[in-house]
């Protein structure tokens, strides 16, 4: 028999995050047939009883799930929290007719959020952004025999058993030896130290009137040349392209087919053929 809703007590305390833990550890387990029934509940009568029950009875496999990742430097609480997340599209997507077990099915979407989550708050710049870079940063660490850099023999056996390449570990290592540094320098009673900051010697050139002026010249230089190689053009070339690419309305191939009583594939061509002319042009100025 499933055990009430009521015999659960929601109101869990939020003020220690070591009471949190003890409370979900209350929480009895279920089995196989209740877990069934409550899925059951939830996918055919949207019951949400049924799946405040399903997440409570595994809230402590999250807590666990999430004490794997506390070697990141980020809270516990914090990845409980993700986790829970993940607990809760799990339960959401459940279905009892595949025979398996909640535990096993919510494991992956529970990891999948602490993931997301530490890639996002490691550091303040994105660290991985590529698949295999995110394959790497939650392997690399495990994958080392010891403190210092890989030997080449090392990043050559981690790149095999993970299925990238050699350059992607090395890559990644160099990431994870890396610290975060202030655009302004950290605060300091020392003279000197914050010499070395990216303030100190990455100029914002933004502003810069020589900068500006060479970018004006470039533009109306650009501008001039395209004019000119417009003018190359004969007139229904020049009028296609104008309204294909430089009008604020841009008219389609068949737009332009029925005002020059062409097909639209022959204004493809012309248009195509005046652009080679221009880029032409253009090189030869």
């Amino acid at each position: 028999m499933i055990k009430s809703l009521r015999a659960y007590d929601f109101n869990l305390p939020v003020s220690s995050l070591e009471t949190y833990i003890q409370q979900v550890g209350k929480f009895s387990l279920l089995t196989e047939q209740e877990e069934c029934e409550l899925a059951e509940r939830l996918q055919r009568n949207g019951d949400l009883d049924a799946a405040k029950q399903l997440i409570m009875s595994h809230l402590r496999f999250v807590v666990r799930i999430a004490k794997e990742f506390t070697g990141y430097g980020l809270a516990l609480a914090d990845l409980i929290q993700e986790g829970n997340i993940g607990l809760m599209k799990a339960v959401k997507r459940f279905n009892p007719a595949l025979k398996v077990r909640l535990v096993s099915f919510a494991v992956h979407w529970i990891k999948a959020e602490i993931h997301n989550f530490v890639l996002k708050n490691w550091r303040i710049v994105k660290i991985a952004t590529t698949k295999a870079q995110r394959k790497l940063f939650f392997n690399l660490r495990s994958s080392k025999k010891h403190l210092g850099w890989f030997t080449p023999q090392e990043i050559t056996d981690v790149a095999k058993d993970l299925g990238v390449k050699p350059e992607t570990v090395r890559e990644m290592e160099m990431r994870l030896q890396a610290n975060d540094a202030a655009f302004d320098g950290f605060a300091s009673e020392s003279d000197g130290e914050d010499e070395f900051a990216p303030a100190q010697y990455l100029a914002d050139n933004r502003f810069n009137p020589a900068i500006l002026a060479e970018q004006n010249n470039t533009t109306e230089l650009q501008l001039e040349q395209l004019r000119d190689s417009l003018e190359c053009l004969d007139e229904r070339s020049r009028d296609i392209l104008n309204q294909r690419w430089l009008s604020d309305n841009k008219a389609t191939l068949h737009d332009l087919a029925a005002k020059y009583h062409i097909s639209a594939e022959r204004v493809r061509q012309i248009e195509q053929l005046a652009m080679a002319k221009m880029k032409q042009s253009i090189t030869q100025i």
